[in-house]
């Protein structure tokens, strides 16, 4: 089977036949039907992340269907569709695991980073770590909802779910853009922060309905309820918190974040809070899925062949993508 495999040497991926993998006990093989880019896969190729295996194949973002079954898997049947996330197993006996924070397990085993991923033509999973997927969502739209979708809903309930009236997202990608219809749905005003000059980026988040939409080196009228940032620059802490109010709270959604600089106390004072997002639970999957068959999410998405995985990571790189990249086998 045709899979895009890290070539560490060059930093790009290099197309490779390897043998279709074969489901071990518990899993299932999935023949890939669409698998979504991620910032996440940008972050292992480009080495910002510690190489676990380096000639993995990545790719958590994977739709797909069921074709064979591993010994004791019972969980689906051949044929069903299901998707596949970044938390590919957790050790379920360390204490995060034994108080339901599974997210933050001491032994985990992510897909794309220490097991092969979606960027190939087939994928075994732990059927566990499966999850059964909306039948109102197309392959190519559902692929973005399993990382920068369940991300994002986990960030945004961190940042006080439905309770905020006035949200901030900063870097409006392909989490961003999710988020922002689900705050939306809820009758929240949004304030998308982009890049300076990305009036592309700016008039995407107002056509998602928007209150304001404007580089993240301005200010609107008015202090934010909460913040969320998915962009992975340190620098965009500090304007966060400048920009909401006191007893406010500020979640940094990504995997990795350029070094945050030094900034006042000030900025912290009045009880704001300032937290962090790890990978997520399966019980954040269920409860976003549940969600999506009550308010309708549209991921606006932008399809590569397989063997394009690279043109698709250096457009997710230099910001050229509205919503999300999504290579097709």
């Amino acid at each position: 089977m045709l899979a895009m495999a890290i070539d560490v040497a060059t930093r790009r991926l290099v197309p490779l036949q390897r043998p279709r993998p074969r489901p071990g006990p518990r899993e299932v093989l999935v023949r890939v039907r669409a698998c979504g880019v991620c910032r996440t896969d940008l972050h292992i190729i480009d080495g910002e992340l510690p190489r676990r295996e380096p000639a993995a194949v990545p790719g958590h973002e994977v739709v797909g269907e069921v074709v064979a079954l591993g010994e004791g898997a019972r969980l689906f049947a051949a044929g069903q569709r299901v998707g596949i996330g970044w938390l590919g197993r957790s050790c379920g006996v360390c204490p995060f695991c034994a108080t339901a924070r599974e997210n933050l397990c001491d032994a985990p085993l992510f897909t794309g980073y220490d097991r092969d991923g979606g960027y190939a033509a087939y994928c075994a999973a732990d059927e566990r770590f499966c999850f059964a997927l909306p039948d109102g969502v197309d392959d190519l739209h559902a692929a973005p909802l399993l990382c920068a979708g369940l991300i994002g809903f986990r960030s945004w309930r961190l940042a006080g779910g439905r309770r905020p009236k006035r949200l901030g997202l900063w870097g409006f990608g392909a989490a961003a853009h999710i988020v922002c219809q689900l705050a939306v749905a809820q009758g929240q005003q949004v304030y998308a922060f982009t890049r300076p000059g990305d009036a592309a980026a700016q008039a995407f988040a107002r056509a998602l309905g928007a209150s304001w939409a404007g580089a993240s080196t301005e200010a609107p009228a008015g202090a934010l309820d909460a913040s969320v940032i998915f962009a992975p620059e340190g620098a965009l802490v500090p304007a966060a918190l400048a920009a909401t109010r006191k007893g406010g709270v500020v979640v940094c959604g990504g995997i990795h974040m350029s070094a945050i600089p030094a900034f006042d106390y000030r900025l912290l004072w009045g009880e704001r809070e300032l937290r962090s997002v790890a990978n997520l639970t399966r019980a954040d999957g269920e409860a976003f899925f549940q969600l999506l068959r009550e308010v309708p999410v549209h991921s606006q998405v932008q399809p590569f062949a397989l063997p394009d995985a690279n043109a698709a990571l250096q457009a997710l790189r230099e910001g050229r993508l509205q919503g999300a990249a999504v290579l097709v086998p």
